[in-house]
């Protein structure tokens, strides 16, 4: 029971630390992304990937993680299809970017693998609207920091 305790305590404060960063701490939840908005989102992002001719898997997710569209481009490698969900829903659901559990990983906060559903390969990002949150969105196909801009980029068409 101890060690579930600390355990607990430990993943509070990895999620504590990652969420001062973010100013205000994690965005409130808000109603659900629509489809109309995740297939914008999804344009956004697979106009960035051709522009830099990188093959790509964009999945847009809920705040609960359940998926609402995805795409897999052309030539893109079969394991980047889950990748890009789970980077999606660990985003929406820890409500910050998955490279905030990368950074701790890296600092050596090896608990962070013990959360669950948590996944530390950058390129997953919560999107926001009105600072609220509605969804997330996970890349998965390139280098993390490949992953990172087209995810970005495809929250260009939030604004």
């Amino acid at each position: 029971m101890r060690r579930l305790t600390v355990a607990a305590a430990l993943a509070a404060a990895v999620l504590a630390g990652t969420a001062s960063a973010q100013q205000a701490g994690p965005p409130a939840i808000g109603e659900p992304i629509s489809l109309e908005l995740a297939q914008k989102i999804l344009a956004a992002a697979q106009a960035e990937a051709k522009k830099n001719n990188w093959s790509m898997a964009v999945a847009i997710v809920e705040p609960n993680g359940s998926l609402v569209a995805f795409q897999k481009m052309d030539n893109t490698q079969y394991g980047s299809i889950n990748v890009a969900m789970d980077k999606a829903t660990s985003a929406a659901l820890y409500r910050r970017p998955t490279a905030a559990f990368y950074n701790a990983l890296k600092a050596g906060n090896t608990y962070v693998m013990q959360l669950r559903s948590a996944n530390a390969v950058p390129g997953g990002l919560p999107i926001v609207v009105g600072g609220k949150l509605v969804g997330g969105i996970g890349s998965s196909g390139g280098t993390g920091e490949q992953d990172t801009q087209i995810s970005e980029a495809g929250l260009t068409a939030v604004k």
